[in-house]
């Protein structure tokens, strides 16, 4: 039961169906947790919902009756603005500036993670929450993390007074109420607090006071004069932080990877996660036409019986939604279409219809966007151009369910037996397109821990620029990336048969920067990877790992996508460049130098990799060619 205190809180701002919602749930923390955000913010009405279509639809009303999204043509279909006034202030991207974790005076999780004194800290962000949603109508959500009623299960609450958050919320995630009813009182879930502040014309007018700080000692997220999902939707990489901080005290990983089943031989399927830097593909590769899909961008990793096995932590999918056209994403486009629900944000909308950059279609001359009336020629107010649709960060929300490639064991309480995992990166000039690992420490090491990706033009400033990403989760990490990296290399030794490890590139391009990759290309790494696992084809031992052989990869592609596979096709894509490779083992080793306590495998590792690479350097010069390998 609710403590008196608690009650009296609550009960003068809700009315008897959310009050009865709220006492069915026995959990005394919980009950304090919403008391004590009803306290300090102030709101006019506590809406309590639970897992019914009833509440859902509710919150998408009123989503559309404080105009946070304005309908569209298409049945079930809502556009979203986040902030926009110039390029200098916006609301369109991740704050990493004043994203920070709250921590004990003199504590520190290493160089290039942003912390607070955690008392400052909480004084701060409380003093920006005092009072904020009078006014106003505080939502209170239930989801739960990973399939319900399994060891991969994290319920959350979110409290918010955004509609637009609830209704994104609803569509990405898995409902939680009936899980806090089942598992009554227990302090372990993870809480957001989270007000887009005061408004004006429907989005967020303090932008500079904008601030997201992860409590980590409380397992709670507070945001705050933010719209922007990825500041603000709380359970998704808000949420992935304080995972990997449990995952860290519990045994497990928690990891920015898709899940898919890629097909194999004689109805064969098996499971890959893989991590991708924003921009290199990890959609694409989630959704290639054939395969099937789990999930696009969150997984739980966990050892059952002495195999991995891993599940989606959403239901959902929250993607950017620049160049999804009919030919590269068939699936995809439909859904954008088709779908019955689907929330689209800072994207062109004309005569009701969205329209974003390379959909594959021409856009229109003007419309409305996320800098208002929109024409041809228009500039912000420091001179910069508006793109039709925001670059890198127009995005969709729609649920898995829409998908016809859904696996049916997306919900598996169990998870999905895990088999391969991949890293990607965009490299133009020195990785191969696919690589295999030579065991589990080898793979962590130079494919996961030394994983680096090149910006783009479009969407991150200066295109070519290398930045390094540990497992493509550097954003997101809540423990030092040493203890991140160990935990790594001990998860996979623990095993007699851990997943194997590849490598995959597919932005390789020529000395006239001609891309050596076609789009459709990803398809057959994935499908020799597959086969890989299962002995079905051999590899060449090169100097950095394993490469596939010509004589398989020209049968797959006749296999997979009739089309031919040349010698020199092979040659261009599979020539070890061993200056850049060295270069690039200096540039990983400087980065994680930087960090205190790295193990010496790690090391250890990078030197046996590079005496190789000088071992095959004296030998054939600075291009290793796959026939070297052979002998031929």
């Amino acid at each position: 039961m609710m403590k008196n205190s608690d009650l009296n809180s609550l009960s003068a701002v809700m009315d008897k169906s959310s009050l009865e919602k709220l006492q069915a749930l026995h959990n005394p923390d919980l009950h304090k947790f919403i008391a004590e955000a009803v306290r300090l913010c102030c709101p006019d009405r506590v809406l309590v919902c639970d897992d019914s279509a009833e509440d859902r639809e509710l919150i998408r009303q009123l989503a559309l009756q404080l105009e946070e999204e304005t309908a569209l043509v298409q049945p079930g279909h809502t556009v979203h603005f986040d902030a926009f006034k110039d390029c200098r202030l916006h609301d369109q991207s991740r704050d990493k500036a004043h994203t920070r974790y709250l921590l004990p005076h003199g504590q520190n999780l290493g160089p290039g993670i942003a912390t607070l004194e955690r008392e400052a800290g909480l004084g701060e962000i409380k003093e920006l929450l005092r009072g904020i949603m009078t006014g106003k109508v505080m939502l209170v959500r239930f989801y739960c993390l990973g399939p319900a009623h399994s060891p991969f299960s994290i319920p959350c609450v979110q409290i918010t007074d955004s509609a637009y958050v609830a209704h994104s919320e609803d569509l990405l995630f898995r409902t939680g109420y009936a899980e806090f009813k089942r598992l009554g009182a227990f302090n372990r879930f993870f809480r957001m607090l989270h007000s887009a502040g005061r408004l004006e014309h429907h989005v967020c007018a303090d932008l500079v006071r904008r601030r997201i700080y992860i409590d980590l000692q409380e397992d709670l997220v507070y945001s705050v004069n933010t719209q922007y999902a990825g500041n603000s939707v709380g359970l998704k990489k808000l949420a992935l932080r304080l995972a990997i901080r449990k995952a860290d005290q519990e045994g497990w990983l928690a990891e920015h990877m898709f899940v898919m089943g890629v097909h194999g031989p004689h109805g064969r399927k098996t499971w890959f996660t893989g991590a991708y830097p924003s921009a290199c593909g990890k959609t694409s590769t989630a959704m290639l036409v054939g395969e099937s899909l789990v999930g696009d961008d969150l997984a739980y990793l966990r050892t059952c019986e002495g195999e991995v096995r891993a599940v989606n932590v959403e239901r959902g999918m929250f993607g950017i939604i620049e160049n999804v056209n009919p030919t590269d994403d068939p699936e995809l486009y439909r859904v954008l279409h088709e779908g019955r629900e689907v929330i689209f944000s800072n994207v062109l909308v004309h005569e009701g219809r969205p329209y974003w950059l390379g959909m594959g279609e021409p856009l229109p001359h003007n419309g409305l966007n996320y800098a208002g009336t929109w024409c041809e020629g228009k500039v912000d107010s420091c001179g910069q151009a508006i793109a039709p649709s925001y670059r890198g960060n127009a995005r969709f929300a729609v649920s898995l369910d829409e998908l016809r490639n859904l696996d049916a064991r997306v919900d598996d309480p169990a998870g999905v037996p895990l088999a391969g995992i991949i890293y990607g990166g965009r490299d133009r000039e020195t990785s191969v397109p696919v690589l295999e690992s030579y065991d589990w420490v080898h793979g962590v090491v130079t494919m996961g821990a030394c994983l680096e990706s090149e910006t783009t033009a479009a969407a991150m400033g200066a295109e070519g620029v290398r930045a390094f990403n540990p497992m493509a989760n550097l954003d997101f990490l809540s423990i030092p990336l040493a203890h991140y990296l160990r935990n790594h290399l001990a998860f996979g030794c623990a095993l007699s048969r851990p997943p194997r490890i590849f490598s995959t590139n597919y932005w390789l391009r020529n000395a006239e920067g001609a891309f050596l990759n076609a789009k459709h290309d990803k398809a057959v790494w994935l499908k020799w990877m597959e086969r890989r696992i299962h002995g079905d084809v051999d590899a060449l031992d090169g100097p950095t790992g394993r490469l596939p052989r010509y004589e398989d990869l020209k049968a797959l592609f006749t296999e997979v996508l009739d089309c031919p596979y040349t010698r020199d096709d092979y040659r261009q894509q599979f020539g070890l460049k061993i200056p850049q490779e060295l270069a690039r083992i200096e540039r990983v080793e400087t980065c994680l130098h930087q960090a205190a306590g790295m193990p010496a495998v790690i090391f250890d590792m990078l030197n046996g990799q590079r005496r190789r690479l000088h071992w095959w350097q004296q030998r054939v010069g600075d291009l290793l060619l796959p026939g070297e390998l052979e002998g031929d």
